[in-house]
């Protein structure tokens, strides 16, 4: 499993609108970028309260990028 798809999986199991998830990937040398837009009704799903959330997923992407021996950064867009 890529980390697209890594990210894919854990966001479509806490937003309503499993549609509007958009990923988009961008590789460069200090390694690569994901890109996240979701519908803004699920904007709070995401963030969560004091941000709990979003750092998780963040956390769990690190964990991914330790096995994968690459580095991941995730930016939300709003």
């Amino acid at each position: 499993m890529d980390e697209v798809n890594f990210l894919k999986f854990i966001v479509e199991n806490i937003v309503s609108n499993k549609e509007a998830v958009n990923i988009v990937k961008t590789d460069d040398e200090l390694g690569t970028l994901l890109t996240l837009s979701v519908d803004k009704a699920d904007m709070w799903s995401i963030i969560g309260k004091w941000w709990n959330n979003i750092n998780s997923i963040r956390s769990l992407l690190r964990l991914y990028w330790v096995k994968a021996n690459k580095r991941i950064n995730l930016k939300v867009l709003d």
